[in-house]
């Protein structure tokens, strides 16, 4: 198998620079629009200067004083993510989008129509660049794990291969917090067993690291080793989604329940549309609570019969709310429907649950064609919250889990 991961290059950052050539070659930091925003990106300019994602505006100053702040724009983004996957599809039929900036493709087998990997790699960013005006770094190894490892060992504009035969030698000394998926926790979990670099988690007994961390134990010390079996998923192959959630970050933290109740309707009505436009039901709703100190805690009350009505979900998530003695104010709240059930209709049994069918339906619609909440609840006319405004994570291009910010 040969891997090729692909990951754009200080990504919103450099949209943004593309589309606005006053801000090329100058520091700049990606912002959302609210008030508590922190930085979602820096350009390399700015990273110079020790600017990085999640810190606040004063902070982010303070490192660079000549720090050009920029509204982000999620639209542009996810409109040049598409066009990137697309490229990337030109080369392989098997294209797994990681995130909005990053990507698996496997090349296996697809020398005898692009050459070598090297040579696909330069002509997929050959392609990126004059398609998108942007770069990327490229990776290329014999699973995801090596090809996420080499993409992030040359950036920005790189283009590194990890051979079978150099695995061993390259991962003896390398800390084991430069792999995907072990983070500063599990790094200073294993560095409390004397596991520092990746040679001494491949020589680690596994049974010791099984007692310790149970069933990734064995993993890790797979990891160590550079061995990684999990496969390319091709966009539209994902599994099933086991949830659909929304939360947001407040404009200041608040205490007062009534409050805090008009962003669980929003909230509510986003998780529904959603997960209506993709005929999903849930059986079970979420309210995420975050305090100002950042202490995060889920409460979750279950259905009879599973549901995408806003209106079932609102009532749930408020009857969680009553049920908790908030201990301090809040800083974040979420809403989330899982156990789902897809593909299951119950057609309306009576005359006004058929009329509030058809006009939730039309409001989906009207939504759909003109942009969330055109057509909104009363309770949400005069609403000013800019609303979720970070793309997710596990934002893909297709399905349920293409979600619309702004």
């Amino acid at each position: 198998m040969i891997v090729l991961h692909m990951d754009m290059n200080a990504f919103f950052a450099s949209v943004e620079q593309r589309c606005n050539p006053a801000l090329r070659g100058k520091p700049i930091a990606v912002i959302g629009s609210s008030k508590r925003t922190v930085v979602t990106t820096a350009s390399y300019e700015a990273r110079k200067f020790g600017v990085k994602t999640g810190m606040n505006k004063w902070e982010a100053k303070k490192k660079c004083p000549s720090l050009i702040f920029v509204i982000g724009d999620n639209r542009k983004y996810i409109d040049t993510s598409v066009r990137v996957l697309n490229i990337l599809k030109d080369f392989s039929p098997k294209v797994e989008a990681y995130s909005i900036d990053e990507a698996f493709v496997d090349i296996t087998g697809t020398d005898l129509l692009f050459g070598p990997p090297e040579e696909v790699a330069r002509r997929i960013k050959e392609r990126i660049r004059e398609d998108t005006g942007l770069t990327c770094s490229i990776g290329i190894a014999p699973n995801k794990l090596l090809a996420k490892l080499a993409s992030d060992m040359k950036k920005p504009d790189g283009l590194v291969i990890i051979r079978e035969e150099d695995v061993s030698k390259l991962l003896n000394d390398l800390p084991v917090g430069e792999l995907w998926g072990i983070g500063p926790r599990l790094t200073e979990h294993l560095s409390g067993l004397n596991v520092r670099t990746c040679g001494q988690l491949a020589a680690f007994p596994a049974s010791v690291l099984r007692e310790r961390f149970g069933i990734i134990g064995e993993r890790l010390k797979l990891m160590g080793q550079g061995i990684y079996d999990s496969p390319i998923v091709p966009i539209g192959e994902e599994e099933a989604a086991k949830s659909v959630g929304h939360s947001t970050t407040l404009p200041k933290d608040i205490a007062d329940k009534e409050v805090l109740k008009r962003y669980l309707l929003k909230l509510s009505e986003m998780v529904g549309a959603r997960s209506r436009a993709h005929g999903l039901k849930g059986r079970k709703v979420s309210l995420t609570i975050r305090y100002g100190d950042f202490f995060t805690f889920t409460r979750q009350k279950g259905l009879e019969q599973p549901t995408n009505d806003t209106r079932v979900i609102y009532s749930l998530a408020t009857d969680i709310l009553g049920s908790i003695r908030l201990r301090s104010a809040v800083r974040l709240v979420g809403v989330t429907i899982s156990d789902i059930a897809g593909g299951c209709r119950q057609l309306p049994l009576f005359e006004g649950e058929r009329k509030r069918e058809r006009l939730v339906n039309a409001v989906d619609l009207v939504n759909r064609h003109f942009g969330d909440f055109t057509l909104t609840w009363a309770a949400l006319f005069e609403d000013d919250d800019p609303g979720p405004g970070v793309i997710s994570p596990a934002w893909r291009p297709e399905g349920v889990k293409r979600v619309n910010v702004r």
